[in-house]
Parts: C-alpha cells; sequence; structure tokens
C-alpha cells in the first residue's frame, strides 16, 4: 500500500500543472506592468520581493485549489508594494536612508579595510575569492572593492588615473581612496 501523501490522480497533476502557468503567467504580466526593476536586486526591498515571489509562487501550485486565488492576490499586493517603495525611495530622501543599504569600501587601493570586512561580515577569505573572480591578479592593480548596497562585491582593478571619483559617492569609507579626476 502506498502513502496516501504520495498519490496524485491525473486530475491533480492537471490542476497542478494548470495552477503553475497560471501563476507564471501572472509574474509574468505583473512584471511586464511593474517593469523589470521588480527582481533587479538593486536595493533591499528589491532583493525581498525577488525572494517573496518566488516562496508565493511555490506555494500558489503546491496546493493549488486552496491558495492559487490567494497567491495571485498576493502577488499582486507585492508588485504593488514595490511600485511604491520604489515611488517613495525616489522622491522622498529621508526614506531612502532608512529604506536603503549604504555600500561599503572593502579595499582602497591594496590595503584591505578590516573594520569593514567585519562590519558587513565578509571574511578575508570571501574577499580574496572576489578578487579572483574579478581576474584581478595583483592585489596591487586594485583600485576598490565595494560590497554594495544588495551585497554584491564589486571589484574596481586597472588604470588608477582613470577613474570617477563619482563613483564612489555615497560609499562608506571613500574617503579613504586616493582618486584622481577622470580625465
Amino acid at each position: 500500500m502506498k502513502d496516501q501523501w504520495s498519490v496524485l490522480s491525473f486530475g491533480d497533476i492537471v490542476v497542478l500543472v494548470l495552477s503553475a502557468w497560471l501563476v507564471y503567467a501572472a509574474i509574468i504580466i505583473y512584471t511586464r506592468l511593474a517593469g523589470l526593476r521588480s527582481f533587479s536586486k538593486m536595493s533591499a526591498p528589491d532583493f525581498a520581493m525577488t525572494l517573496a515571489v518566488g516562496s508565493l509562487f511555490a506555494s500558489s501550485i503546491s496546493a493549488p485549489r486552496q491558495r492559487m486565488i490567494a497567491g495571485l492576490i498576493a502577488l499582486a499586493v507585492l508588485f504593488l508594494t514595490q511600485q511604491v517603495i520604489a515611488w517613495i525611495r525616489t522622491r522622498i530622501s529621508p526614506m531612502r536612508t532608512l529604506i536603503d543599504n549604504r555600500p561599503v569600501l572593502l579595499m582602497a587601493g591594496d590595503q584591505i579595510l578590516g573594520d569593514n570586512l567585519k562590519r558587513v561580515n565578509v571574511t578575508r577569505s570571501d574577499l580574496m575569492a572576489k578578487l579572483r573572480e574579478a581576474n584581478a591578479v595583483r592585489r596591487s592593480d586594485v583600485i576598490a572593492v565595494v560590497f554594495e548596497t544588495t551585497g554584491d562585491i564589486s571589484v574596481l582593478h586597472g588604470d588608477h588615473d582613470s577613474i570617477d571619483p563619482e563613483l564612489f559617492s555615497g560609499v562608506d569609507g571613500a574617503e579613504r581612496l586616493k582618486l584622481k579626476s577622470a580625465r
């Protein structure tokens, strides 16, 4: 005798497939209406949105008869909420400061900023892995390493004379960089 939870009828499978297609189509439609920013990972709310959409997608199709309509409504509310937060972030500076993380400088030239590494919970090993991933072959080639608001790590390396200081506006620790004006 098979466990009852592991048996799906043909009708259950059809409902599951149709529900998955419907919820998937709804996500595409919502994304088209809201714009690609919905999944951009440019800020903490964007990242939360990506996680929430994935979770709602999974829960909406896992028990389609009970959750599909609720999932579609919840997805619509999520997309609307993200649009409202994006509108607030672009128009109300104090709210942007409250909502968004600030990028943090992890390396200034070849100097590793240990206090900043600790502050953002990045190990020296993690940092070295990111340098390798960015094809930095010598620490002396590094201009800066920035822990971005999304949790990504950006490695800038190459010609030290051609970096635009404006790239580092709003980066915590940017004053430790020795940048020349862009040509």
